[in-house]
């Protein structure tokens, strides 16, 4: 699924994954381990409307929030050497699952329901997506949308992982890759 358009190390990687899984920390981590760009598409998608995500479900509604989305996260995967942040939701669509997966390496940062769920109380203020959902409504909404996040290059369970073992595994796991791949493009 990877297009052959450059090299695979010069690819932006993206990660994805449901809300509150960590893209974002984990994201900024691996930027500065592999000295590279980190772009959050929530943070500029605020950034573009000049207001918090909330705000912006709330005045201007989801669709407007989602075309903005997609044509950010299309500028982006066009782009080297980035380290992507999409949220939860942006996967949904299908333009930008065929984007990310021709363009970029996309990571599915994974977790068991579980462990999410103990994250639930510290997340859901800043996600307008969960606001006035039952436990039951967000528990399905999280398998729903884990069927949309199979469509990827990479896998890693977050589960009993810190934030900077998960990074150092992707780094890791990346760098080997491209010396299979890739040995003498050094």
């Amino acid at each position: 699924m990877i297009n052959n358009n450059g090299s695979l190390r010069e690819k932006s990687i993206i990660f994805i994954g449901f809300m509150g899984v960590g893209k974002t920390t984990v994201g900024e981590l691996v930027a500065k381990k592999l000295y590279r760009s980190f772009i959050d598409i929530d943070k500029e998608i605020e950034k573009e409307f000049n207001m918090p995500i909330p705000q912006i479900f709330n005045t201007i509604g989801e669709k407007a929030f989602r075309e903005k989305e997609k044509s950010i996260i299309n500028d982006f995967c066009k782009q080297k050497l980035k380290i992507i942040s999409v949220g939860g939701g942006a996967f949904l669509q299908k333009e930008i699952r065929e984007i990310c997966l021709s363009n970029c390496i996309v990571f599915f940062l994974d977790i068991s329901w579980e462990s999410w769920k103990e994250r639930l109380n510290i997340i859901i203020d800043s996600r307008p997506v969960l606001q006035g959902l039952t436990l039951e409504e967000i528990e399905e909404l999280f398998y729903k949308r884990k069927n949309i996040y199979s469509l990827h290059h990479s896998k890693f369970t977050t589960d009993n992982f810190a934030i900077e073992e998960t990074a150092d595994y992707i780094v890791e796991s990346l760098k080997t890759a491209w010396d299979i791949y890739e040995p003498f493009s050094n």
